[in-house]
This record gives structure tokens, sequence and C-alpha cells, in this order.
């Protein structure tokens, strides 16, 4: 129960559905209770009058006497029906307060769940894959609910009724009380065992349902390159081997659930033999009456269906246990990536690299080895290198994604971790090498991240990133619905959209990293154009793998394996019949072939 203890904060919160809940449990099993008493009550009426009623043959009083006898009879029938009918009453009230409140709790547990992994840095989700997040936030918050509400509710119960019905049995007979309990313990012992068996087939149930999804969705999404390569019967022979996997499973789950109710039915079966039994010797030794073997019959069932809740409740709180030991791992997470002073200042844009060093820690890859440069405010700075040179990794330390492992990043001659971190991304625009769109409207992807606003600018910043013309040819124009993941559009019109995101914010600092990547040379030069208008007045990284973009900055790094061999102006750079010149040449011999 240790890691089940981060729930005790919900449970004091909750404390009025708890104590409620268990007072409702309290008062329905009182109403369970005294049936089994008017029961016997009826019952040595019955067995004490009849043979009075019997002498009384051929006198008047006879029929007198039936008609008191069914009196007492209907009143005790009337007496338990509306018992009855308290009880379930009762039990409304019970799951409207216990039930409700696991709900309550799922509610906030997900809730904590998300804002913490909203807080959480970058390399957090290197390091862990998207389908064990959404697994702790989904399925291990249900296993703990089934604690939070059923569990909880049904021990209450079993707790509550033992203690009220055990020593009401005791008073009656001890003798038949033991006798009628021997079964229940073993009904409890099976039922851990059986639902553990159950439990765990059912997860592995899970986990075959899950990798029969993801193998559909794989062929959904890729059903292009399967008609392409004409593998389509090979798609079909292995859905079917995934879904005869996920059959036979389900065929073993069923064979044991068909176990299930037979095993509680006898078990039940032989603790009502016992009481019969044992009860009707005592009968003959005049210990009780016919009526208490009845009353004891009841209290058995009573006792019968919470101890066979007991296994149940066990493996439930086991399993919400390891489910609550996944979530406090990833909620004991903590974000390293902090404000030392929490400035929050309108920003200029001067950046300063001073022999920054980064290691990432998932792959312990060196992505950058001492890199020093300096970008005034309004001056621009294009990063140009192959692909794994670093490149990147700047965009990600200027947006403070990560810290650097050693050297010093300033802003505005103030280190960059005294800022706040919504304070300083909120005034940089960053447009990602991985373009993501959301599955909304053109223009609601375009304002993301931009607080009220308008249509005009909306169209502006679309006009800047180049894409106005390609959206007035749609239908809907920029209300037009995208599909998952922008799949409406082209490569070159998600990367125009994600500018126009940037764009829209009026950064002071602009990040393009090599956002340019999948637009042909005609539609990068007509960005480029606008961006040398956007470009004026704010600090801009173009990071790219083409020299061409290079032409729009004031200074341009040639990065390899993490350093900087060369820096100069575009300029300078090609007279020297370096690197950069070599990289120009190439791409340019390339362009003429692909022309």
């Amino acid at each position: 129960m240790k890691e089940l203890s981060h729930l005790n904060k919900y449970l004091i919160k909750y404390k009025y559905h708890l104590f409620l809940g268990i007072l409702f449990i309290i008062i329905s099993n009182v109403f369970v209770i005294l049936p089994a008493q008017i029961v016997r009550y009826s019952v040595d009426i019955i067995s004490n009058e009849l043979s009075l009623y019997d002498a009384l043959h051929g006198l008047n009083i006879q029929n007198v006497f039936a008609d008191s006898f069914a009196t007492n009879i209907f009143i005790c029938g009337l007496a338990i029906l509306l018992m009855a009918l308290l009880r379930g009453f009762f039990l409304f009230l019970v799951r409207q307060t216990i039930i409700a409140m696991s709900r309550h709790i799922e509610y906030d547990l997900k809730n904590e769940i998300y804002h913490h992994y909203q807080s959480l840095p970058l390399s957090f989700y290197r390091k862990n894959n998207t389908g064990d997040l959404m697994a702790r936030i989904s399925e291990d918050v249900s296993k703990v609910r089934m604690y939070l509400g059923p569990a909880i509710m049904y021990g209450l119960n079993l707790l509550t009724i033992f203690l009220m019905v055990i020593p009401i049995m005791l008073l009656v007979n001890v003798k038949l009380t033991l006798y009628a309990l021997i079964p229940l313990p073993i009904l409890s012992v099976s039922i851990y065992y059986v639902s553990n068996i159950i439990n765990k087939r059912s997860e592995e149930i899970q986990r075959s349902l899950s990798k029969l999804s993801t193998f559909v969705q794989e062929a959904f999404s890729g059903i292009r390159v399967l008609k392409a390569f004409i593998r389509e019967a090979h798609s079909i022979d292995a859905f079917a081997k995934e879904s005869n996997d996920y059959k036979s499973r389900s065929l073993g789950l069923t064979f044991v659930n068909s176990l299930f109710i037979p095993l509680i039915m006898g078990l039940i079966g032989l603790s009502t033999i016992l009481t019969i039994f044992i009860g009707g010797i005592e009968v003959i030794n005049g210990s009780i009456t016919f009526g208490n073997i009845a009353e004891f019959i009841l209290y058995v069932n009573m006792l019968t269906w919470p101890v066979t809740a007991l296994g149940w409740i066990t493996s439930i709180v086991q399993r919400a246990e390891a489910s609550q030991e996944r979530i406090n791992e990833f909620l004991k997470t903590k974000n390293d990536i902090v404000s030392t002073k929490n400035i929050s200042e309108p920003i200029e844009g001067a950046i300063v690299f001073d022999k920054v060093n980064f290691t990432y820690e998932d792959s312990n890859i060196h992505a950058l080895k001492d890199v020093s440069f300096k970008v005034d405010p309004g001056e621009s700075i294009a990063i140009i290198g192959t692909t794994g040179s670093g490149k990147s990794t700047i965009a990600n330390l200027v947006c403070r994604m990560f810290d650097a492992s050693s050297g010093d990043i300033t802003i505005d001659n103030r280190d960059i971790k005294d800022f706040n971190l919504n304070s300083l991304r909120g005034q940089i625009g960053y447009v990602p090498q991985d373009v993501f769109l959301f599955s909304e409207s053109i223009s609601e992807n375009i304002a993301f991240g931009a607080e009220g606003v308008t249509d005009e600018k909306i169209l502006q910043a679309s006009k800047d990133a180049d894409l106005h013309e390609n959206v007035a040819a749609f239908k809907h124009g920029f209300e037009t619905v995208l599909g998952e993941r922008g799949i409406t559009l082209s490569g070159g019109q998600k990367q125009r959209v994600s500018i126009a995101r940037a764009l829209i914010r009026q950064p002071k600092i602009l990040i393009l990293d090599d956002c340019l990547s999948a637009v042909d040379t005609k539609t990068e030069n007509a960005i480029l154009n606008n961006l040398q208008k956007i470009m004026k007045g704010r600090t801009s990284i173009i990071i790219s793998h083409r020299v061409s973009s290079a032409k729009l900055a004031d200074k341009v790094l040639v990065l390899d394996d993490g350093k900087i061999i060369e820096k100069g102006t575009n300029e300078s750079l090609m007279s020297q019949n370096g690197v950069f010149k070599a990289l120009y040449d190439k791409q340019l011999q390339a362009d003429e072939v692909e022309n």
C-alpha cells in the first residue's frame, strides 16, 4: 500500500463522500440483517402455531386464529419488502458517494499527470515512448480508480457486515456459526487465485488487442505503400495471424471465466448444506429453532458475496498498486529546466554562446563542442551544416528545451537560465524541422500559440510565408480542416503553415530550423524574399543544410561534427574556397541536374 499512499491527499479532499459512503453502507446493511430476523420470527410462528391451528379444527375460533396468523405473516412480508426498498435506496446513495468519489479522483489524477507531463523537459520525451505515456494516464489510472471505487466500497461493505452479522450469529449458536463459515475462507482464497489468472489473461488479451490495433492503424496509414508494392495479400495473412492470437487468448479467458461461477456456487452450496445439517442436529438437541436455521442461511448468503469479493478486492489492490507505482515513477520525475530568477521582461534579442558544449544524456552524443558566437539585436545569422552537425541542438538551446552541458548562453547580457521560461519562449518564433499540425482548420493552426489574433493578422502571416495563394485555392480557404498531422497538405505547404504560425506571434527572436527542406528552389526563393522583410528588426537564426539560405544572413557559421569550422559573411566565405564554397558548388550542381 506504500505506492497507493500518494492517493491519500485525494481521499482527504473527498472525505465527506467517503464518510457518507461508510454511513450509507452501515444503514444499508442494517436493512439486510433485519429481514433475516423477521424471517426467523415468521418461520417460528409457522412451526409453533401450525399445530395449534390443527388442534382448533371444527371450532369457530379456528377462523379467527387463521386470520390473525395470516395478518402477522402479511405484515412480516410487507416489512421485508419495505426494508428491501430502503436497502436499495441506501445502496444507490453508497454508489453516489463512493463511486462518485472515485470518478472525481480519477479526474483529478489524470489532470495531475497531464499537468506534470506538460512541465517536463524535452529530454523526458526522448527517453519515454508515447504509448507508455498514454498508458499511464489511461489504463493505469483506470486500474487505480477500481481501487478507489469498487475495492473501497466492497471492502467497507465486507468489514461492516462482518462486524454486524458475526456477533449476531455467535449469540445464536457458536457451533453452527463455525460450521457455516468453514467454506468462506476457502471461497475467498479460490476467488483470489482465479481472479489473478483472469487478470493475467485479460492483460495478455489487452496487449494482443493493442498489437492488433497498431497493425491495423499502420496498414490503413500506409495503404498507399501497401498497394504500390502489391503487399495486400501479405498484410491480410499477417492480420489473420495477429487476429488468431487474439482469438486464442480470448478463448482461454472464456474457459477460466466458465469455471468462476460454478466454483462460487459450489462453495455457497456447501456452506448452505452444512448450515442445514448442523442446524438440524441443533434443533433436535433443542439448542435452536427452525427459524434460526432459515436465519443462518440468510446470514451465510449475506457473507458469501462480500467474502467472494475479498479475493477480487485483493487482486484489484495489487493491480492498483502496480499501476500507481508506474504513475509515481513519472510524477517523481523532476523538471531540471527551471528559472533561477524568474525574470519576465521584453527582450531585445542579443544572443551569445560562449564555449558551449552539449551532450545528449540518452544517447551520449556530444552534439556541440566549444561553440562560441554572438548575434546582436536585429541581426541575422545562418548556421549551415550537414545532418548531425549540431544545428538543431543550437535551436533547442536558444529555446531552452535543454540546458548546455558546459559553457554560457546569454540573452541581452543575462544568463538564459534567469528568464521565466514562458516569457522567454513567448518571445521566440520557432519553426521546427519536423512540422506538426493539428486536426483543425488552417487558420486555427496558424493562430496556435497567439492569443486574440485577427483574421487580418492570419492573412498577413500566410502572405509572409508564401502560403496565401495555396490556401485561396482551397474550397473552404482558411477554414479548411486538416487531416491527421496535416495530411491534407503537401510537405511544402505544411512547412509554410508552420512558418506563418511562428510569424504571427511577432517574435523578437525568429528561429528557422531547416524549415525550407520540403519546398522547391522557386518557392524557397519566394519565401526567403518575404522573410527578408520580416526579419528586419528582429534577431533571426536560419538553420539549414542549404547554402542558398545563407544569403539573407548578416553572419554565417559552418558546423561540422559539433564544431564551428568556418565563420564570416556569405561573401567572405564564398571567397575563401573552403567548406562553405564546396557545399555551395555541390548544391548548385545538384540543382542544375534536377532542372
